[in-house]
């Protein structure tokens, strides 16, 4: 796993600005399979992890939100039948943080701790 998953996401203040492309370039090389998209006119990150059955996916949703509570940082969950889109982006700053790819990489840990 990355470093990053080995960090913690640190309160993020208003009006610092968003990553540019070139900051998220070596935070993305860490998390390869999650891809920036825009929606709304803001960048998120987002990965979707797939699962055998919609159970599974329910279990991993489930840890996914614990996870984003310790880490008080809340990606939106989409759930359907054997898969679980993670998506997330830092509200305060309508843009991407480097807590964003904290939680990317620790998500990621997650998934390959339940696939072990």
């Amino acid at each position: 796993m990355s470093g990053l998953d080995q960090t913690t996401c640190l309160p993020c203040r208003g009006g610092e600005p968003p990553l540019t492309a070139e900051q998220m370039q070596p935070l993305l090389a860490e998390v390869p399979e999650w891809r920036v998209v825009e929606r709304d006119g803001i960048a998120r990150v987002e990965r979707t992890f797939t699962f055998p059955d919609f159970a599974a996916a329910m279990r991993f949703a489930v840890r996914v939100g614990e996870l984003a509570e310790q880490e008080q940082h809340h990606p939106d969950l989409h759930v359907a039948w054997g898969k679980v889109r993670v998506e997330t982006w830092t509200h305060k700053i309508r843009g991407l943080h480097r807590n964003d790819f904290v939680l990317a990489a620790k998500t990621d840990r997650l998934f390959a701790s339940e696939a072990a």
